[in-house]
This record gives structure tokens, sequence and C-alpha cells, in this order.
């Protein structure tokens, strides 16, 4: 009698995100969503990973994409790492979160988990803004009853040792704690 792997059951993450996800500046192969399914490979947990990121990403875009790219891989896990392009650009912080609504509604619709990654900005955009808008993931989480990482930079955003010389982009080396901080999260998902 055999017993079967809690991961035995291949899972389909599909990581919806903008340039953090994306391996901007990056070698190939460094970013963290390249990393994850190095660590999948390791771990033996059958699981394919779509990154579906693209360098300036905001919601808007998200909230278009998603729906094709829901009906082509049909994901078990939905990780939108997505926000910050949003502040960058001054959307308001309303319709931010009707486009995380929808993009929720969306793969909620597809029975997929949903990790939702949340972002800080610089205080420079206003402490009152910035604020609200870093409680907006943690307030979204908790209403629609889905996964939070509470902050993707967690442990690299106070070291400039961590970016490229724009300030916005981490490096490699960060790489590796930006993955850590989504495994966290994923890692109970991927065994249910």
């Amino acid at each position: 009698m055999t017993t079967a792997n809690a991961h035995s059951a291949s899972k389909t993450i599909l990581v919806l995100g903008d340039s953090l996800s994306a391996e901007y500046g990056l070698v190939r192969g460094e970013g963290w969503v390249s990393l994850l399914e190095k660590q999948l490979t390791a771990k033996n947990i059958h699981a394919q990973v779509i990154n579906a990121s693209i360098s300036g990403e905001t919601t808007v875009g998200g909230k278009t994409r998603l729906p094709s790219l829901m009906e082509k891989y049909h994901p078990d896990i939905v990780i939108i790492e997505l926000g910050g392009n949003d502040a960058l650009r001054g959307l308001s912080l309303k319709a931010s979160e009707d486009n995380f609504r929808a993009m929720i509604s969306t793969a909620k619709k597809d029975k997929a988990r949903i990790i939702l990654t949340g972002m800080q900005i610089p205080p420079n955009y206003g402490k009152e803004y910035a604020q609200k808008f870093f409680s907006l993931y943690a307030k979204l989480a908790a209403e629609q009853k889905i996964v939070l990482v509470p902050f993707l930079l967690e442990g690299v955003a106070d070291s400039n040792d961590y970016f490229q010389a724009d300030r916005i982009h981490p490096v490699a080396k960060a790489h590796p704690v930006i993955l850590n901080n989504v495994w966290q999260h994923l890692s109970p998902l991927l065994r249910k």
C-alpha cells in the first residue's frame, strides 16, 4: 500500500504582477518567481508556475488580462502582486480597490485560491495616502477571505543594498527574501 504525497496533486500557480515579479533589471532566472519554480522542484512539489507579470502593470491591466489567463490556465492559485504602479501614477485608491475586487471575483469564479501581496509606497506621496494605500491590502484580504502577504518587500525595503540604482527594483540577492515572504503563505495552500 502506498501513501499519497500531500503535494501529489499537481497545481497551477498564476502570478499576476508587475516589474517586481517580471525580473526587471535582472538576469532571467534570478527573480522570486523563477526561484519559486526551483524551490517547488527541489521540494518535489508538482506545480506549474505561470508568470504573467509585466513591468509597469497596473491593477487596470491586471483586471483586463486576468479573465483570459483564467480561461487559458485554470490556475488553482492566483498570486496578485499589483498596486505599486497605481500609486506611482496617482491612480485613486477607489479605482485600485475596485480593480482588486474585480480580479478577486474573477479568480473566485474559477474556484482559485488567491494570495494578495501587500505593498507600501514611499512617504513622499503623503503620509495619509501611503497609509490608506498600505491598509487597502489587509482590508481586502479580510473582507474577501483571501490570503495576504502583509508586505512583499519585508526584510528588503529597509536596505539600500537590496535595490538597483532606481531604488524601486530589488537586486538579485533580494529575491530569495521576497520568495520567503511569499512561500510562508503559499506553502499551506499547496497542501490543500
